[in-house]
């Protein structure tokens, strides 16, 4: 908190400032007015009394503590006044000696939620009230206040997850109070936060890298601006994930749940009204999923979390969620994406940093390396394989660190078709579909199925999966099912289905798609190209995007060329709408708004680091504009990357990966081309239809320049 809030002449002692709530409220706000903390008496007031009329602010002990948010006032305020008749607010035990008025600005988000919280939690101490009553002095009463609101009563409770601090700190500090504080004065604090409806939100991305967080900072920011909002937001990106507190969780009014893959350990909100959609209508409409969250909270027929409080700590997915199953079915793929994502990351940087060491012939001996040679004993330029000797471009340990890092990526890759058809199972069944899930994708390995297979088996083990965990068994064999009886019933129809069935139709097509890929060339390379550049910037990580970017990096795990193409084809054609808006916004900058300026100035870097989100912002205020623009300079850059024949063996990481990537001049020509191509585009079509809200900003700053 400030230390300005209060000063002396906000402070009245032993005052006669009426006889009524509204007389005081009204006196207290030309004591606000008048220390230059509102531009309108009458404003203050009537917001204040606004509030009162909606339920009484006295609380026991003595006290008021009327508040508002008010558009007259200027900056976070606290008048005080000690009585000399006691007014009734309201307070179950008699009238109020001693009155706070808390005053916010419009725009002040929840700060005179903040200061109420903290205020209140203080007024539990009696000795802090008492000396109140005693003051000498309005110095002496701003010292007292300032001390308290600076330094806040400390819970005894354990301390919140960081994934209930933030935003919502502040807030949440009116329901968890100090665990002595009197029944009484609990209740009072709670009726004293208003009408505040608390909502905790996960939001969840198939990368985890920035939808994630866009949509936590909108959810969050929004809220900051809204009236009798409490939020707290737990990400589940690709950092660590702290949980939040359960007592928070417990509190909330509703749920927001604005993923696109599954959500973590969702039966902790069991019986919580929900509201549900991807993640991208976080970034786009948060205040409408917020209002809906709302009347959610006072809906008794709400769609609500399925699952009981007993269910809260097991790890199975919620099977009666309210998304249709093809959303599901969406769901628990992009949720095995996202698992298989490190991996191909892993594995892919690390056979680079192999060739890098090792020089690129060292794959065809790579195995031998590391199991007949060691640091002790370095191989030469001549190797023996399978009785022939191979003359190797690098020896010593340079040859062996490049082998041994090549080995190592080789390993990760290995796990790439499992960990997707495992965790596309555990997305559709929890726990109990993770091993016949692994299970399925390795069969697809060993059969030739490739990815096309592990999405298969990780669909086909989900479901049997959740079917065998819906049926109804006595408690003795329940105990079982999860651990023992799913994993091997889902595990042995899945391995039938694959050897007996469905294994190779799917290794025949996946045969087809390596073979197709590998013939690509000229004119077939670059219509590709042009199509998966266009999907890249369509929407920008949204479903289309994700698409793309999952064919490229699920075809990782083959390792044959044209599969490295389409990485590099994906990847480049990602980077292109970040850094072209920002080199739109410097080229030029009276086409867009203010905002949009600042966020140029950016946005080239997330672009460099293949976060296509970064362009968002300028999508969503300017969609016809600014996405056909981007797809143009796609296109550009992905049949430019195909036609250089461009490789990446790095699913990601933009220009920091470069050294995965080759030729490395063609693709970094392919990227600059479709730079330019959007840039030029965008800003042509920004000058010649320009946007109204950038028109009505101009001719402000036109008139106040005349002005001047």
């Amino acid at each position: 908190m400030e230390t300005k809030i209060i000063n002396p002449s906000l402070v009245r002692l032993d005052a006669e400032l009426g006889s009524t709530p509204e007389e005081v409220i009204t006196s207290l706000a030309a004591i606000v007015t008048e220390a230059g903390r509102s531009t309108s008496e009458a404003e203050l007031a009537a917001a204040a009394h606004a509030r009162e009329a909606k339920s009484h602010t006295g609380v026991p002990g003595g006290v008021a503590i009327p508040h508002c948010r008010c558009a007259a006032v200027t900056e976070p305020t606290l008048g005080f006044a000690r009585l000399k008749n006691p007014v009734d607010f309201g307070a179950p035990d008699g009238p109020a000696d001693l009155t706070f008025l808390i005053a916010a600005p419009e725009g002040g988000g929840r700060e005179h939620l903040k200061i109420l919280s903290t205020l209140a939690r203080a007024l539990v101490n009696k000795e802090f009230v008492q000396n109140l009553r005693s003051a000498q002095s309005d110095e002496e009463v701003v010292s007292l206040i300032t001390d308290v609101l600076n330094n806040p009563p400390k819970k005894k409770k354990k301390k919140s997850a960081e994934a209930a601090s933030g935003a919502a700190a502040g807030t949440a500090a009116a329901t968890a109070t100090t665990a002595d504080a009197p029944a009484a004065q609990l209740e009072a604090v709670s009726t004293l936060a208003g009408d505040v409806t608390r909502i905790v939100a996960i939001t969840a991305c198939p990368t985890g890298i920035a939808h994630t967080y866009m949509a936590a900072d909108s959810l969050t920011n929004t809220a900051d601006e809204m009236d009798g909002v409490e939020l707290t937001v737990e990400t589940q990106g690709s950092s660590a994930v702290t949980p939040m507190d359960p007592a928070v969780i417990e509190a909330a009014d509703a749920v927001i749940f604005a993923t696109d893959v599954g959500v973590k350990d969702r039966e902790r909100f069991a019986g919580k009204p929900v509201i549900e959609s991807g993640v991208k209508r976080a970034i786009n409409e948060p205040r409408v999923m917020i209002e809906e969250a709302i009347a959610a909270s006072k809906d008794p027929n709400a769609h609500r979390v399925a699952g009981t409080a007993a269910a809260a700590s097991s790890e199975s997915a919620d099977s009666s969620s309210s998304l249709s199953w093809p959303k599901r079915i969406q769901q628990a793929i992009m949720t095995g994406v996202s698992y298989m994502v490190p991996f191909v990351a892993a594995g892919g940087l690390l056979l680079a940093l192999g060739f890098l060491f090792g020089g690129y012939d060292m794959a065809n001996a790579w195995q031998t390396i590391v199991t007949d040679y060691s640091l002790t004993n370095l191989p030469g330029h001549d190797i023996t394989v399978d009785g022939e000797v191979m003359t190797l471009t690098k020896s010593g340990f340079m040859l062996y660190l490049g082998a041994v890092l090549f080995a190592t990526g080789q390993m990760a890759m290995g796990f790439i078709v499992a960990a997707l058809s495992g965790y596309t199972a555990f997305a559709i069944a929890g726990r109990p579909g993770i091993a016949p899930g692994f299970v399925g994708g390795a069969i697809s390995v060993l059969l030739g199925a490739g990815f096309i297979g592990g999405l298969v088996t990780g669909v086909l083990a989900g479901f049997i999966a959740w079917w065998i965990g819906s049926w109804k068994v006595h408690r003795i064999v329940a105990s079982l099912m999860p651990v023992v009886i799913i994993p091997l019933l889902t595990s042995l129809i899945v391995g039938l289905a694959m050897f007996f069935l469905l294994g190779a139709p799917l290794a025949g097509i996946m045969t087809g798609l390596t073979n197709w890929l590998n013939s690509m060339t000229g004119t077939s390379a670059v219509v590709l190209g042009i199509i998966l550049g266009l999907m890249m910037c369509f929407d920008l990580g949204g479903p289309v995007n994700k698409a793309a970017y999952l064919f490229g990096t699920a075809g990782l795990s083959a390792g044959d060329e044209g599969s490295l193409k389409i990485m590099a084809a994906v990847m480049a054609a990602g980077m292109v709408p970040p850094i072209a808006l920002s080199l739109a916004t410097l080229i030029r900058p009276r086409v867009f708004t203010p905002a949009e300026q600042e966020n140029g100035k950016s946005s080239w870097l997330l672009g460099l680091s293949f976060v296509s989100e970064g362009a968002i912002p300028f999508a969503a205020a300017d969609p016809l504009r600014v996405i056909p623009s981007m797809m143009a300079g796609g296109a550009v850059t992905g049949a430019l990357s195909m036609l250089f024949g461009a490789g990446s063996r790095a699913p990601h990481g933009g220009v920091f990966v470069l050294f995965a990537i080759e030729p490395k001049i063609g693709w970094l020509v392919s990227i600059i081309a479709g730079v330019i191509v959007s840039a030029a585009v965008v800003v042509l079509l920004k000058t010649v239809w320009p946007q109204k809200i950038v028109e009505k900003q101009a001719e402000a700053a036109e008139k106040q320049e005349a002005n001047a």
